[in-house]
């Protein structure tokens, strides 16, 4: 019998929260597999929280703990919904830093309100987003967000490389369950074009630079870094060049 998403997805989860913690830095106080005192308390209807032993967060069991989770983040974030991959990056945000957080943050992403509800219109701009830009790039875009909110809490200069090497593996995870990777920025993929274009044409930019200095020194112009070279030469070689290069390109373009 094939294992659920949330099985596979409360694996990652639980590799990255690990045991029983008590950071006195840490806000959450004791931990254990990333439940923490007063989520257990809650769960367990102890109330005031503190009534609740350590001793019990020490001794939690796996069951009981992916019982939290299951109501407490993936049912309350809605992830079940989502696509695989997109599912884990929107599960482990919750778990980390509240349900509410993450969905938000995903909706910013997506464009919507930011309510903190995943309806019908979530769900339909996620979908939009995958068909238009990748699965991978709303996966990526999201755990950059994540990033980005932790980068400013002032916690960060205590819990932030694993924070970030959480986010990573996240990540990669979900790129993986997605069974793509993030698509490059806008900005790299602008970079990238531009690239391909000169090097397609480096062969016309160096002719057309000898042409254009050939003119200059016929002008009276004195170009230091061709010193040598006479004018009519670098006119002749430049001419040479760009109706070669035209002619090999024709006759390449017959085969």
């Amino acid at each position: 019998m094939a294992r659920s998403r949330f099985d596979i997805c409360l694996d990652e989860v639980l590799r990255q929260e690990g045991g029983y913690a008590d950071h006195p830095a840490d806000p959450g106080g004791a931990t254990n597999m990333g439940i923490t005192h007063k989520t257990l308390a809650r769960w367990r209807m102890v109330s005031p929280w503190w009534k609740l032993p350590k001793s019990a967060v020490m001794d939690l069991q796996r069951p009981e703990a992916a019982k939290i989770y299951r109501a407490s983040y993936w049912d309350r974030s809605h992830a079940g919904q989502l696509p695989a991959g997109l599912d884990l990056a929107l599960f482990d945000y919750a778990v980390n830093s509240g349900p509410d957080r993450a969905i938000r943050t995903l909706q910013a992403e997506l464009d919507v309100a930011a309510d903190g509800q995943v309806g019908p219109l979530t769900l339909g701009a996620v979908e939009t987003y995958a068909n238009r830009k990748g699965l991978g790039a709303l996966i990526g875009a999201l755990c950059d967000r994540r990033l980005a909110f932790l980068n400013r809490l002032p916690t960060f200069a205590t819990f932030g490389k694993g924070w970030t090497a959480r986010v990573a593996a996240v990540r990669a995870a979900a790129l993986d369950a997605a069974g793509t990777s993030a698509a490059p920025s806008t900005n790299l993929q602008t970079w990238r074009i531009l690239m391909d274009i000169l090097i397609g044409y480096r062969t016309y930019i160096v002719a057309i630079f000898m042409l254009v200095a050939g003119l200059a020194q016929m002008l009276g112009l004195d170009l230091p870094a061709l010193d040598g070279s006479s004018a009519g030469h670098l006119i002749m070689e430049a001419l040479a060049v760009l109706f070669l290069r035209k002619g090999l390109k024709g006759d390449l373009g017959k085969v």
